[in-house]
């Protein structure tokens, strides 16, 4: 068994030798490529792009009216036209979008009708026409069997609001 033992390390030995041998040989092609590329002549740089002075500009229109004004600026109290009641409580359901509310049905009590809303929580909620949802001040104008009417405030985008029908209608 000892006999066998030494057998095999002279043989594991023997091919570690092989191996040592094999990677030692072969880069004098490698040097020689090196010294070619050493040898070419080098390349002709091109020069920087000249860098032109900067022309400034004085601007002679300071005392026009600004196109990001409208033309005649309307103070708070003199903008026509609707606009959201200010100072009153929100309710709860106007913190929703009203792609984000469902209405579930309707329910008559006392000769009202109410509709139920569900949010996205799964919470339902009554309302009647008079009642705000949504973010854009709306009010429930009428509810059907089949659907909820709303007005609501838009803003214009310089100081005023439109209305714009919407309706919430009843999920499947």
């Amino acid at each position: 068994m000892e006999k066998l033992c030494q057998c095999f390390r002279c043989l594991l030995l023997g091919i570690a030798a092989l191996g040592v041998a094999a990677c030692a040989g072969g880069s004098a092609d490698l040097l020689e490529y090196i010294d070619d590329v050493k040898a070419r002549p080098g390349g002709r740089i091109e020069p920087l792009p000249q860098i032109k002075p900067y022309d400034t500009f004085a601007y002679q229109a300071g005392d026009l009216r600004s196109p990001f004004m409208p033309d005649q600026p309307n103070a708070p109290g003199n903008i026509a036209g609707p606009q959201p009641v200010e100072n009153r409580n929100k309710e709860y359901l106007e913190q929703f979008p009203l792609d984000t509310l469902d209405m579930v049905g309707t329910l008559d009590r006392s000769g009202k009708t109410f509709a139920l809303v569900q949010t996205l929580d799964g919470l339902v909620h009554r309302v009647i026409a008079g009642n705000y949802l949504g973010q854009n001040d709306g009010r429930v104008i009428a509810i059907s069997d089949a659907e909820i009417s709303l007005e609501e405030l838009v803003s214009d985008g310089i100081g005023g609001f439109f209305k714009r029908s919407a309706a919430i209608g009843l999920s499947d």
